[in-house]
């Protein structure tokens, strides 16, 4: 009889697939995130979270579906979400307590801080 281990070592999301392996190295990126919740809420990319909030959301959802279901692919992702999503909370509570409406956060975390041409910032140093 097979030992817990040897099936394991042989199962289709054992560590001889990619199904072991994509998801253990996609913790990089959930440790990384973690790591950002030091960062000051003005420095955090706003697009960037949301992007990595959503993939986190629908690979949860895919890999609870596919055949095997793949549950440490499930828990990389849940978590991947949760992390850029305290992440835009953070920069959605930063934006709202300094007076933006939620139109003004919203276009800030899509399109980042507005820069002013050349020709405006000529007019504010006269």
């Amino acid at each position: 009889m097979a030992s817990k281990f040897t099936r394991f070592l042989n199962s289709e999301t054992g560590p001889r697939t990619i199904h072991f392996w994509a998801p253990v190295l996609k913790w990089t990126l959930v440790i990384a995130g973690a790591n950002d919740l030091q960062r000051p809420v003005d420095s955090i990319s706003g697009t960037q979270q949301l992007a990595l909030m959503a993939t986190g959301m629908i690979w949860t959802r895919w890999s609870l579906i596919i055949k095997p279901k793949n549950y440490l692919l499930a828990s990389v992702n849940f978590f991947l979400g949760t992390v850029a999503g305290y992440q835009v909370f953070r920069l959605v509570s930063y934006r709202i307590g300094k007076g933006d409406t939620a139109l003004q956060t919203a276009n800030y975390i899509l399109k980042g801080e507005e820069k002013k041409n050349s020709s405006e910032q000529v007019i504010e140093s006269n």
